[in-house]
């Protein structure tokens, strides 16, 4: 057996791993900065609600502060790519290099259309993949379109109501024949051939699975720097036997080591790499996809932060609001905030805030700066803090001070407090 580290350790350990142990750069952040960050978390799960922002812009906010968000559009689709869209914990932003090997072991043919009758797949098989070979990108209803495919669409109660031309293209994108070369405004998949996508990688001839499998669990423990098998398999969304049997082949050789942590009552694993520094100094507000908060058990276990989306909650069962973002400051997430942004009226909504049982005592000022800082980087003039929650009333004070102190840049540049209604 390794090492014997506290909670706190494992805590600074998983945060530096995902680049949350630290503020955040000083200088301009750049493409060059925004891809080591990549490189380090990985991946970054794509989500199309946008109350607040694109999921997958915010992992990158929450590690570097205001950057400018045309830099991914860059990564994602210019060549060289940096970046694709393929399965991984849930639809993602990928690697490019780690495509082939996910390809390997993603299996969610209930995505698309494996269900469908033989004759009618293939033969819109055949159209889309004619369709997608002149090397233009498409949508799923421009291909609908372009193949002249018609149906009967009042008595079909599939999945998300999808036409056969779409279960198709998410069939082939699963298999890896298909990939998004872009997203539209709408957040519509534009879809081609994965060879004009990413031409290198197309022509690779399928790797080892066992290797692949021990490349992916790799990955997956640098960005945790700390954690089980189960954290280790559900980053990718990896079978749990398999991502076993490369912990193993990582410990033998050399790429993990089995530590105890205080308090952590799980087999659990350090990745060689992995960094302890002697505190933490980060703070930032996470989004609901962010990859440090994809494994609820690992989140409770490893930080006592109890995390549920309610997106899909009724409101009235709802305990803190539809797009809850926990709240990292040092080493501990200390609160969570409901916030939503007004675009129209170009204000940050602040519709809750509740602070956890053991936050310190700045946490509302700390939050109040994150929140105006969050405003300034969507571009939106006003914090408006709603009354709701037991951390409300001390972070409207805050952002109130602040904001008189510095004023956010636009024509007003204020920070709203709202009062309750009686």
């Amino acid at each position: 057996m390794g090492a014997t580290l506290s909670l706190s350790q494992a805590r600074r350990i998983a945060l530096a791993a995902q680049g949350l142990d630290k503020g955040r750069p000083a200088a301009p952040v750049t493409s060059r900065t925004v891809g080591r960050t990549f490189a380090r978390i990985q991946l970054v799960q794509i989500d199309s609600v946008n109350v607040l922002a694109r999921s997958h812009f915010l992992p990158f906010f929450s590690r570097l502060g205001n950057y400018d968000r045309t830099i991914l559009q860059q990564m994602a689709g210019k060549h060289p790519r940096r970046m694709m869209e393929y399965w991984a914990h849930e639809a993602s932003f990928i690697r490019p290099e780690q495509f082939q090997d996910l390809v390997v072991w993603q299996n969610r043919t209930w995505v698309g259309a494996s269900a469908m009758d033989p004759g009618l797949k293939s033969g819109v098989t055949r159209l889309v993949l004619d369709a997608l070979a002149g090397g233009k990108p498409m949508t799923a209803s421009e291909l609908t379109a372009a193949i002249g495919h018609v149906e009967d669409r009042k008595h079909v109660n599939w999945g998300w109501n999808w036409n056969a031309v779409k279960r198709v293209l998410e069939h082939l994108f699963e298999e890896g024949v298909v990939s998004s070369a872009a997203r539209t405004e709408q957040f519509e998949r534009k879809y081609a051939l994965t060879r004009d996508v990413l031409p290198a990688t197309a022509a690779q001839a399928a790797p080892d699975p066992a290797a692949a499998m021990d490349r992916l669990i790799d990955a997956a423990a640098q960005a945790h720097g700390i954690g089980t098998v189960r954290c280790f398999a559900d980053y990718f969304r990896t079978p749990i036997k398999a991502a076993a049997v490369s912990v193993q082949h990582l410990e033998e050789s050399g790429r993990l080591e089995a530590v105890t942590v205080q308090g952590w009552d799980r087999k659990l694993y350090r990745h060689v790499d992995a960094r302890l520094p002697r505190a933490a100094t980060g703070r930032a507000l996470l989004s609901p996809f962010d990859s440090l908060v994809f494994e609820r058990r690992r989140l409770e276990e490893l930080f006592g932060f109890h995390y549920r989306i309610e997106i899909y909650t009724p409101e009235p069962k709802r305990r803190f609001g539809y797009y809850v973002l926990p709240f990292l400051l040092r080493d501990r997430l200390v609160a969570r905030v409901d916030l939503k942004a007004d675009r129209a009226g170009g204000k940050l909504l602040v519709r809750a805030c509740f602070g956890e049982p053991d936050a310190p005592e700045d946490t509302a000022v700390e939050l109040a700066a994150e929140l105006r800082l969050m405003a300034e980087w969507l571009g939106l003039e006003d914090v408006v803090v709603s009354p709701a929650g037991d951390l409300a009333g001390s972070v409207s004070a805050a952002v109130q001070e602040t904001g008189e102190q510095y004023p956010l840049s636009g024509n007003r540049g204020n920070v709203l407090c709202v009062s309750p209604v009686d």
